[in-house]
Formats: structure tokens, sequence, C-alpha cells
């Protein structure tokens, strides 16, 4: 007969075996201890390593787009600066960090210095926005039949023009608000208007695909630019070339020469409608914006796209080059709907945050006053400079009109800047002026 034969409990015994094994591999305990905190730094180095070796510091591309530093880019400099520039101290420290890839250090101290250059390079934007006075409404004009889609002041700073749904051109003198003529000859609605500051000339276009020269001497249509496929919705005149740029529905931006009609390129690589065109004199000589949410600058001489811009997430429908300075903004809808771009390669400058509405037109004065317009009404003025809105306000649709019918098509400065010329849904065309102190 066989007895149960009680074993000895487990845990003493591992225990013991543990004690052991530590005592013939590790028979120093101390010394053990810094071994294991070596090897958890040394695995944490190579992981950090590993993990960040690729972001110590920008990419040449990246780093050559900062602010330009030192004498490398005269150019830039004479050139009147977009935002209040870096300080010394951020100038002197983006200086030594915007070496050669040969002379850059690789150590983690460089780019702690390039993470604090470049902190201290964003604060020099936060600097305090220029006071502009306050804007009012003072004049409602009423006279055309259908939405009021474009509008143009003439260089003498008489009289101005718009088109509308009800496919008329109106003269308006802009100082008593009279209609002094009325042009027709569209058989769709006017998208686009410009007034030659060197020619006797009126240029419009429309949803009738048609694009037409009109003379101010006669008030008759002289000319005629066959091209587009649809609808054309914008027009920009040269500065300085007789040259006019056309855009519209077909996806296409095409440039005319103004005396023989002549077609002389098709911008072509847009994807949907191109909603507006803008020239200037010096390069890029024309940009457009898109519903494929991309904005384009053009070689003029090429027909070639320079740059595409894609950091829009949704259609842009409205473009304004500043008068003086060497920038532009666009506008589309959304978040962060409204950029600030820098030429002459497109680089972002910052974003106006807080009109977050579907943008259809905007414009900007040699003041630095900054105006956009929304599809539900709403307006917002801005320091251009800074990006800070300091007057916020709602387009009052005229007494017999929808609510819905609050919405801004199209915006323009007089040659003063001392007032704002609005075209909306409620057929009505608005001027807004500075309040006297």
């Amino acid at each position: 007969m066989t007895t149960a034969v009680d074993l000895p409990p487990l845990a003493p015994l591992l225990n013991l075996n543990a004690k052991r094994t530590y005592a013939v591999f590790a028979s120093n305990p101390d010394a053990g201890m810094a071994q294991d905190g070596r090897s958890a730094r040394l695995r944490l180095a190579v992981k950090i390593a590993d993990e960040y070796k690729d972001y110590k510091q920008l990419p040449p591309a990246l780093l050559s787009q900062q602010t330009p530093v030192g004498p490398a880019r005269p150019k830039e400099l004479t050139r009147k600066a977009i935002t209040a520039g870096p300080s010394a101290e951020t100038s002197r420290m983006i200086a030594t960090i915007d070496t050669t890839p040969e002379q850059r250090p690789s150590s983690f101290a460089s780019a702690s210095k390039l993470s604090q250059a470049l902190t201290l390079h964003k604060t020099t934007r936060t600097i305090k926005p220029t006071y502009h006075p306050p804007w009012k409404l003072v004049r409602v004009i009423s006279g055309h039949l259908g939405w009021v889609r474009s509008v143009a002041v003439e260089p003498g700073n008489q009289w101005f023009a718009t088109g509308a749904g009800d496919r008329v051109i109106k003269i308006w003198d802009l100082a008593s608000g009279e209609l002094k003529l009325s042009l027709t000859g569209h058989i769709s609605t006017v998208r686009g208007l410009a007034v030659s500051s060197r020619h006797p000339y009126l240029f419009s276009c429309g949803e009738d695909k048609m694009v037409k020269c009109w003379d101010l001497e006669s008030n008759k249509v002289i000319r005629h630019y066959h091209g587009h496929l649809s609808g054309v919705y914008s027009l920009s005149l040269h500065p300085t070339l007789d040259v006019l740029v056309t855009a519209g529905r077909d996806a296409s931006a095409r440039v005319w020469d103004m005396r023989t009609k002549a077609q002389i390129h098709v911008l072509s690589g847009h994807t949907a409608t191109v909603a507006d065109v803008k020239c200037q004199e010096s390069d890029p000589q024309v940009i457009t914006g898109s519903m494929d949410s991309t904005v384009r600058l053009w070689d003029l001489a090429a027909g070639k796209t320079m740059v595409t811009l894609t950091h829009h997430k949704k259609s842009v429908r409205a473009l304004a080059i500043h008068p003086t300075e060497y920038s532009f903004a666009s506008g589309s809808a959304g978040g962060n709907n409204i950029k600030k771009w820098k030429c002459p390669e497109g680089t972002f400058v910052f974003n106006f945050s807080g009109h977050n509405a579907i943008i259809n037109t905007m414009s900007v004065n040699a003041e630095g006053v900054f105006f956009s317009g929304a599809d539900n009404g709403s307006m917002t003025f801005w320091d251009y400079n800074t990006g800070t809105p300091f007057q916020n306000m709602e387009d009052i649709p005229q007494p017999g009109s929808l609510e819905a019918e609050a919405g801004l098509f199209c915006s323009t400065f007089d040659m003063t800047g001392t007032r704002l010329i609005t075209g909306g849904a409620d057929k009505t065309i608005k001027v807004y002026a500075e309040q006297s102190q």
C-alpha cells in the first residue's frame, strides 16, 4: 500500500533558483543595474535616431522658402515686405542654420535651433494690425431685373458699369448713383466686365459664350472674340499690353490680342470651370482660380503653367491682387478658405481665418483694406497685412426680396479706395464708404 508524499511548496524553490542564477550571471548587483540603465539609454537613443533622423532640419526646398535673409535674394528684398519682417535675432538664427547640406550639422542641437528660429519667425506676423475706420452702407441702387454678377469702375473714377442676369450692362454715375446708359447685346447673364485704362473700350463676357468689346465713344460693339466652348465667367485686361484674358466653363483661360481678335494662347490644365482670372504687370502675369480647387500661375509668354497651388480643399471662386504689393489672395468655401500668397512663386503666406462661408468675391485697396463677400450675404473687412478681421457685416436684401437673396456676387473698390461697390442676389448695387472720424 502506497502512501501520499507531500511535495515542498514551489514558490521558495523558484526564489532559490532565481537567486542562484543571479549570483552566477551577475555577481556584482550594482554593476548589473548600471548596465541595465546604459542599455535602456542606448535603446532609446537608437529608437529616437531611427524615428526622427529625417526631421532634424527642413528639406532645402522648404528652407529656401523662408523669409529671405542677407544679400542672397535681392530681388525679393526690393519688393515691399508682405508681412512684418523678422527681428534681427530671428534673421541671425535662420542665417546660421540656412547653410548648404554639407555644412549643416546633423546633431539634435541644430534641430532645436531651427525649431526656435522658425517659432520666432512665425511670431513675427502677430504684429499689431493697422487701424482702419469702419465701413457703412451709404447707397442702394436699383435698376437691374436680375442678379448683379459683375462690376467695374472706369479709370477716371467718374462712372462704373454693372452686368446682370437681365442681360443688360448698365453705366452708373459714381457720385450720384444715377443711371447714365444701358447697353444691350448679350443674350444671357453678363458675368464679367473690364474698362480699359489705355483705350476708350469696355469689355464684357457672359454665359452666352460671347466676349464683346464696346466702343465707349459710339456705345456700340466693335469686336467679338470667338473661341470659348461654353459660358465665359471672368475676364481681365493686362495693365500694359494690348491683351485680354478670359476664362469660363470650358476649363480654359484664353489670351486674346485686343486689336486683331486673334487667340494667342489657350491656357489649358484646369479640370473644371475657371471661375476667376486676374492679370498683373509682372510674373505671374496671369493667375486663375478654378472649381477644381486649384490656383494656377501662368507664364504668359509660353502659355504654360508656372505653378499649381493645391492648398484649397474646395472650388476657388474668387481672386484679388493687391494694387501695389506683390501678392494676391484666393477664396473658396469651408474653413481656412481665404489664403494669401506671395509672388512670383506663389509662396503661401497665411490664412484669413473666420469667414466660414462660400466666398464669391474679394477686393483689396492700396490702404490694405481687404473685403470678402459670401454666398450667404456675410461680409468681412480685414487688415490685409496681418489677416486680422476688423468688421463683420450682413448684406440686407432690399424690401420685397427673399432672405435667400442676400448673396454677394461681385465687388470692387473705386480708384481712390474709399468706396466699395457690391452686386448681389437682390438685384441691387450697394455702395459702402469708410465712416469719417
